[in-house]
């Protein structure tokens, strides 16, 4: 063979070789810039969630049913009748203000706290007094005299004025002591030393005052406990002071009673200057 021919033959397969291996890179190179195809993902078979059990309820017991409870009526109080010893519709006597009727017992509240009282009518007067049933001690309130007392208040009168040598607005103060004191027997006293028969003097304005509201006092509960008129109690008071000594002639202590008729209980100086004399 002749080396033209040969040395043709060796380029031709030297090209050819050089086309196949250009060709096996332009293939790897293809193949390196194609995406690696992605290997299939396994997918974890996810388990079923358990099938829950159903949440029974437990049964709650019931309550019995039990009757319906009427609603609680509170009874109406009973009304009192009777406390410390005094009743309703009684009559007593009040110190202060003489003889009345009890007309009821009542309850009442005053700041928070009950507070019992009796409730007073004094007729004459004209007036409705509340008295708490604690302070009856300390006001002196009493039950009306007994008729053997009654009887000795009557004596009383009978017998003969004591009429004290001192001033008239001292006296006077003692004989309203007497009359607030709510005794039957002093007040009496009170009546047999201020009263004047129509042959002794008058009495001046402060005396009669005071002879007047222990009479009436005095004439108030003997009628009540003798079951007479006020007039008739009256009248019979007057015929026992009427058994009484008589005065004599006018004192010095009716002179100083006549020179305060113009109703002013403090003296004069001139009757002072008398009874120091006296």
């Amino acid at each position: 063979m002749p080396k033209n021919t040969a040395q043709k033959t060796a380029k031709t397969v030297k090209a050819g070789g050089s086309k196949s291996n250009a060709s096996k890179a332009s293939v790897l190179k293809t193949a390196a810039k194609a995406p690696a195809s992605k290997a299939p993902v396994k997918v974890a078979a996810t388990k079923a969630p358990a099938a829950k059990t159903p949440i029974v309820a437990k049964a709650v017991a019931k309550p019995l049913a039990t009757k319906p409870v009427p609603p609680r009526v509170e009874e109406p109080k009973k009304p009192l009748t009777n406390r410390l010893g005094f009743k309703t519709n009684e009559f007593v006597v009040y110190p202060a203000h003489g003889v009345g009727q009890i007309l009821s017992i009542e309850e009442q509240e005053i700041a928070g706290a009950k507070l019992e009282l009796f409730v007073i009518n004094f007729i004459k007067d004209k007036m409705t007094l509340r008295v708490p049933t604690s302070k009856i001690a300390n006001v002196g309130m009493r039950k009306l005299s007994e008729p053997a007392l009654v009887k000795r208040a009557l004596e009383t009168l009978k017998g003969r004025a004591r009429i004290k040598r001192t001033m008239w607005s001292r006296r006077a103060q003692e004989y309203e002591a007497k009359i607030n004191s709510g005794d039957i027997v002093a007040i009496a006293e009170v009546v047999r030393d201020l009263y004047r028969s129509e042959s002794q003097p008058e009495q001046s304005y402060s005396e009669r005052q005071l002879y007047e509201a222990a009479l009436d006092r005095l004439s108030r509960e003997i009628a009540v406990v003798q079951h007479i008129t006020e007039t008739e109690a009256v009248k019979e008071i007057e015929s026992q002071l009427a058994k009484s000594p008589r005065r004599g002639a006018k004192t010095e202590a009716d002179a100083e009673a006549d020179g305060d008729a113009d109703g002013d209980d403090t003296d004069s100086d001139e009757a002072s200057v008398k009874d120091e004399a006296a």
